[in-house]
């Protein structure tokens, strides 16, 4: 080692501890701490905005993702009444709700589900894309939406999601 330079010298390694090599990781939950992003819906196809902010509620773009656990991040979504859906969807995409009675049956296009509540596609997008079970219904209390551009949760200082 002696005929190594100085500046090689200086830099020092840490050992390796072998007994952790072959461990998995496994987040707790107090290892986490959620972020928050906020997403611009005007103008975004609901199905790959859907995706991308589902792949974020799951914690799947973090390096601590754990299946059972919730390693999620929070989601506000703005302008959601301003998505889009391509091809005929406003008129040939029904959403139905039974009532659990006879001809209880009610169904609706898309663009009428949007008038009556502007949050319902993106909402009812994402929701289908988590688990469901008590795990996918608490991640999905992560998600905000709002149908304008005003938001309640400015404290929170959410950064920008890109959505490629």
């Amino acid at each position: 080692m002696t005929d190594l330079p100085n500046k090689q010298m200086k830099t020092k390694t840490k050992p390796v501890l072998l007994r952790n090599l072959n461990r998995t990781y496994s987040a707790r939950p107090r290892d986490i701490e959620p972020r928050w992003y906020l997403v611009d819906a005007s103008g975004q196809t609901v199905g790959r905005m859907a995706a991308r902010i589902s792949k974020v509620l799951l914690g799947k773009h973090t390096p601590l993702y754990t299946a059972h656990i919730d390693t999620g991040d929070f989601v506000v979504v703005i302008n959601s009444e301003k998505v889009v859906l391509t091809g005929k969807k406003w008129s040939q995409k029904m959403y139905h709700h039974h009532s659990g009675y006879t001809g209880g049956l009610k169904s609706f296009t898309a663009r009428e589900k949007l008038k009556k509540d502007p949050t319902f596609p993106v909402r009812n997008a994402i929701s289908g894309m988590l688990p469901k079970s008590i795990l996918g219904r608490k991640m999905l209390k992560k998600l905000k939406v709002y149908a304008g551009p005003n938001h309640p949760h400015s404290a929170q200082k959410p950064v920008p999601l890109v959505l490629r």
